[in-house]
């Protein structure tokens, strides 16, 4: 009998909210399967399961907040028996006894509650973190939209009652207050930007003060890359062409199986290196925030499947629908910011990674190749490293690996 906990998905969580259950109790279930989806600051994530058995017991029941680590289920293997409960002791026989004399009640009054019940009240409303804290940020009371809802309150709720209320106060307007521009605050336009971007501060400040960076650039000649790249993508069609992001990806993962030191984590003051690559991909959302989502077992993957996974995995990140090994199972972190005109990007790593990698534009610059000076495309690449699991060497070999991958793209298939 194993517990299935509630995972932790990423150093800047703390607790997540139960939304629903996949399975029901003495159901079948297989590894890699989603049986749960919660709620977290970053959007609402499907939980998997990492092992064969039989669901034994539901323990939380949907719309409860739990902390990372809090058992959510019990799971069995197939030849465990199932666990019985210990048998309830038969109350002792007594002798019946006189029933007493019944005495008019008197009638109750009707007692004012306390500033301490009422907060127990509020404390009691089922209602998501991020709810409650917007609730309280807009001075809406979270025990009329309980009654409205049916149900536990989420941070769309108390969106829609904060965007109704306008309406109405908008409606009711006929002119317009003037006030003093030093006693107004710019209104917040979206609550799941505002608490990722909470979220992501959190996880940057611990980035900042707890590791050691060192940051190395190296300038790449893109040209032979983007020409190969050309040739084949004019033998396919157009859904199966392959994106230059891809490629890079593809190129790091590479590089990656040649230089694995970066690929791994800093935990309990070791350096432990991972054997599977699975690189966090930074995606922006269209409603604000970013998140970096894993490509699982990218060393398994060729170009093409490269360039499938990712294109699936942008797509499931936008629409939320995100899988919790996604986004616990990280082992390095690629942020690509070309496409905005950024020629170097000396990223924060995120923890307990030890590196993060990254991609500038690609642009027309001078290129010496020998006695002759032509214009080429040019890429720089960074590498930002944890110095207490790596050094400068580790960084530079790496750097070193992609761009001899890159001037030989035919290795990338």
């Amino acid at each position: 009998m194993s517990e299935f906990t509630m995972p932790s998905l990423g150093a800047d969580m703390e607790s997540a909210v139960l939304m629903e259950w996949r399975v029901k109790e003495g159901e079948h279930v297989t590894k890699g399967q989603v049986i749960a989806e919660v709620e977290t600051s970053k959007g609402v994530i499907e939980i998997e399961v990492f092992e064969e058995g039989i669901v034994e017991k539901l323990l939380i029941e949907p719309d409860t907040e739990c902390a990372a680590g809090t058992p959510l289920a019990f799971i069995r293997s197939e030849g465990e028996k199932t666990v019985q409960e210990p048998p309830v002791e038969p109350l002792a026989e007594t002798a019946p006894q006189e029933p007493l004399p019944s005495t008019p009640a008197e009638p109750q009054r009707e007692v004012p509650k306390t500033k301490h019940e009422e907060v127990q009240q509020t404390q009691r409303i089922k209602a998501s973190p991020a709810a409650r804290k917007k609730a309280a940020e807009m001075g809406i009371n979270l025990a009329e939209l309980s009654d409205t809802s049916g149900g536990a309150v989420h941070l769309n709720t108390v969106q829609s009652a904060r965007q109704k209320a306008q309406e109405s106060v908008s409606e009711e307007s006929s002119h317009v207050l003037e006030v003093k521009a030093e006693d107004t605050q710019p209104p917040k336009e979206n609550s799941f930007a505002d608490g990722m971007r909470q979220a992501i501060a959190k996880a940057m400040s611990r980035s900042n003060a707890e590791i050691p960076h060192y940051y190395l650039s190296m300038a790449i000649n893109m040209t032979p890359a983007l020409t190969w790249l050309e040739e084949l993508n004019s033998e396919l069609s157009i859904q199966e062409r392959i994106l230059p992001a891809a490629l890079l990806i593809r190129a790091a993962v590479k590089a990656l199986q040649e230089v694995p030191q970066l690929n791994g984590f800093w935990q309990e003051n070791t350096h432990q290196l991972k054997k599977e690559i699975n690189p966090g991909i930074a995606i922006s959302l269209r409603k604000g925030g970013l998140i970096t989502p894993a490509l699982i077992d990218a060393q398994e993957m060729d170009l093409q499947k490269t360039m499938q996974a990712l294109g699936e995995l942008i797509s499931r990140t936008r629409a939320g629908k995100l899988r919790s090994s996604e986004m616990t199972q990280q082992s390095i972190t690629i942020t690509n910011l070309g496409d905005l005109g950024v020629e170097r990007v000396y990223g924060v790593i995120y923890p307990p990674q030890v590196a993060i990698i990254g991609f500038g534009r690609i642009s027309d610059a001078p290129w010496a190749q020998g006695d002759t000076l032509s214009v080429r495309k040019v890429m720089h690449a960074t590498i930002s490293g944890d110095h207490r699991a790596t050094d400068g060497h580790t960084g530079a070999l790496f750097l070193d690996k992609l761009n001899q991958l890159l001037q030989n793209p035919k290795e990338l298939l």
